[in-house]
């Protein structure tokens, strides 16, 4: 087995989160920087981290890095890298993606176009070849500049890892699942608690919950691109970490998982969703507005994405909407509030301060996670009679 460093990219802000899932995986980190956690691991690892971690966008194998402030630079240093490791004589091969931050070097084109060159020099040379047809397996790039340090990234996943498979269907301004997961996991929720989420949508929040509760890996019924990597990555890495995907699973368990909407055919997509997910016996979707919103029990779970009034004319509905929260909230016995939004004077409506506030990007938006903490519930007594 070989050890490389491995790149698992996430939103700012969530970097803890998803360092947490690895290490519970098993792997050891290397570096926790913005937006993204880098973690040492083997061929198995990059199965088992595509399959498993909810809260990252893609794994990455760490091809190299190193400083470059000219596309001389940029040239000679990427030709120096060993593709020949990676890339196959048929292998199709691109810089899919280039970003550039306080960087000399700032075209995303440009960048993309001379690293193309320079590892096709490269690789002329290892297979002395003078053209390659690029028939094979698909091996795109994933470059990013960050005060002139380039990190070239290999891309295991292909389609970002947000894509369970289980969304066919959206509502208006839908969470992506692994922000979703994300959220769910920076809360103290466990599945013998409540969880409710009132502006439920696609269902993404009740289905992620669900999906956490039965212990389901969000992979596990998709593919990945490097799984065409049968040479550098062996194919029974990937069915190892599916059958254990598979074993994991229990819908079995008694959980209280709720998701409410005012659009009855928002409340149809969501309960297809969970159906493609699997756990659609787990979770209680129902037609209701935020107004009627109301549960008996105590020490329940709040979960949502309310809307943020990007349209100028939805703004303007916006602090009756945060008014009918906060008073939703507040004829609640113990529960606890978390709530995802761009809304600036979301607190003030809500008419309480949350207990905590967590910046974070969702894409290039500023968003802030509000946490309302409620009492734990009392412990049950175990001790024997």
């Amino acid at each position: 087995m070989t050890n490389w460093e491995l790149i698992a990219p996430c939103h700012f802000g969530l970097e803890a989160v998803l360092k947490r899932e690895i290490l519970d995986l098993g792997y050891e980190i290397s570096s926790v920087e913005n937006g993204k956690v880098t973690f040492i691991g083997d061929e198995e690892a990059v199965a088992y981290a595509n399959i498993f971690l909810r809260t990252t966008e893609r794994i990455l194998i760490k091809i190299g890095e190193f400083k470059a402030e000219t596309f001389d630079e940029l040239f000679e240093a990427t030709k120096a890298l060993p593709w020949e490791k990676f890339i196959p004589e048929d292998g199709k091969f691109w810089v899919a993606k280039a970003n550039s931050v306080k960087s000399k070097l700032f075209s995303p084109s440009d960048i993309q176009s001379i690293m193309k060159k320079a590892m096709v020099e490269r690789l002329k040379k290892v297979y002395k070849k003078d053209w390659f047809a690029e028939t094979g397996p698909s091996f795109p790039l994933r470059v990013t500049l960050m005060n002139d340090i380039v990190t070239v990234g290999l891309d295991t996943t292909g389609v970002s890892l947000h894509k369970r498979g289980y969304r066919q269907m959206t509502a208006k301004a839908p969470i992506t699942e692994t922000l979703a997961a994300a959220l769910i996991l920076l809360t103290p929720w466990k599945k013998d608690r409540i969880l409710v989420d009132p502006m439920c949508g696609s269902g993404t929040f009740p289905i992620e919950a669900a999906m956490i509760a039965a212990d389901m890996a969000p992979g596990m019924h998709r593919e990945f691109l490097a799984q065409q990597w049968t040479k550098l990555i062996p194919k029974e890495c990937w069915e190892d970490a599916f059958e254990e995907a598979r074993e994991r699973v229990n819908t079995d368990i008694e959980v209280d998982i709720q998701g409410y909407d005012i659009d009855p055919e928002v409340i149809k997509a969501a309960r297809a969703n969970a159906r493609l997910a699997g756990v659609d016996g787990m979770i209680h979707f129902q037609q209701r507005a935020i107004q009627d919103f109301h549960h008996p029990k105590k020490y329940g779970f709040i979960i949502f994405n309310p809307p943020y009034g990007e349209r100028i004319a939805e703004k303007a509905e916006l602090p009756a909407l945060y008014r009918e929260i906060g008073e939703r909230y507040r004829a609640l016995d113990s529960w606890s509030m978390y709530l995802i939004t761009s809304y600036e004077d979301a607190e003030r409506y809500i008419g309480k301060k949350a207990d905590k506030n967590r910046k974070i990007y969702n894409g290039m938006m500023k968003t802030y996670f509000y946490q309302y903490m409620g009492p734990k519930p009392p412990r049950r007594n175990t001790a024997r009679q």
